[in-house]
């Protein structure tokens, strides 16, 4: 994953990308525009292994609903890390939500794609027949960072560039 950054210069700018070697979450732009800044993603203790995404403003499920619950955040890291996204432990039980997808899976690509900036969000499913509601603050899930290796012999300029957000790359 390469970020851009322009540089104005007396003749115009220039635009440079920049290889990524860092891991960071950031917020996105509607966040920063509305001045609502509210926690980044954090470990829960220091040996955990993922971090904690906190929901940033209230939210409403209908019974049997699938809904896509932003986060306000987006992710910038390395081409060979994948970001995967789990449900608390306790949502099933104690709310009724699980995530649709069984495990959310953030490519390094997905940065500040064109449809929706790279929002990470949490695609929860409300399995009760009671409106659910996600209190703004309330811990949403977790992300966990992993490396991944490609297939011996795996040609790259084979693949398709993402051209979007949420379910991009597949037609």
């Amino acid at each position: 994953m390469a970020k851009e950054i322009e540089i104005r210069t007396g003749n115009g700018t220039v635009k440079y990308k920049i290889p990524v070697n860092e891991i960071a979450f950031e917020y996105v732009s509607r966040v920063l525009e509305q001045n609502n800044k509210f926690s980044l993603p954090i470990k829960g203790s220091k040996n955990a292994a993922g971090y904690d995404f906190i929901n940033p403003e209230e939210v409403t499920i209908q019974p049997k609903e699938i809904k896509y619950v932003k986060t306000g955040i987006k992710a910038l890291f390395p081409d060979d890390i994948v970001l995967l996204l789990f449900n608390r432990s306790s949502n099933p039980k104690k709310k009724g939500l699980i995530l649709i997808n069984g495990v959310g899976v953030v490519d390094a690509d997905y940065y500040d794609n064109e449809d929706n900036e790279g929002e990470i969000a949490f695609a929860f499913y409300n399995i009760t027949d009671n409106l659910i509601t996600i209190e703004k603050g309330e811990k949403l899930g977790q992300g966990m960072f992993t490396v991944y290796a490609n297939v011996t012999g795996y040609n790259s300029e084979a693949v398709n560039e993402r051209k979007g957000g949420f379910g991009s790359t597949g037609e």
